[in-house]
């Protein structure tokens, strides 16, 4: 149920940005501790949504969602799905180099 609302995401965003397709989205149920799967070194205070991995030596770039702490953050499905694709969009945003706002005009809207 998690990995479709991070599909339902990616989908309203491949409209306006194609490139996704070469994209893995991925869902990992926690961060790991070294700072694997694209996320920045992190504590006890902060831990990632998710993270980025752009691509190079012919692998694909990457986007993580991390489920636990986004369903920590979260009460309702409403409110999960709203955060979901807040992170989808921070991370995309970072992997094209553009501001989330420019990869979804209602970033921030909700």
């Amino acid at each position: 149920m998690f990995a479709d609302l991070v599909q339902d995401s990616v989908e309203r965003l491949e409209r306006r940005w194609p490139q996704l397709a070469d994209i893995d989205f991925l869902v990992l149920d926690v961060p790991r501790l070294d700072g694997g799967g694209g996320a920045d070194a992190w504590s006890d205070e902060a831990v990632p949504l998710g993270g980025a991995v752009p691509s190079r030596d012919g692998r694909r770039g990457r986007v993580v969602v991390y489920r636990r702490p986004v369903e920590i953050r979260t009460k309702g499905r409403d409110e999960r799905a709203a955060l979901v694709h807040e992170v989808v969009v921070e991370q995309v945003a970072d992997l094209l180099g553009l501001t989330p706002e420019t990869v979804d005009p209602r970033y921030g809207e909700d």
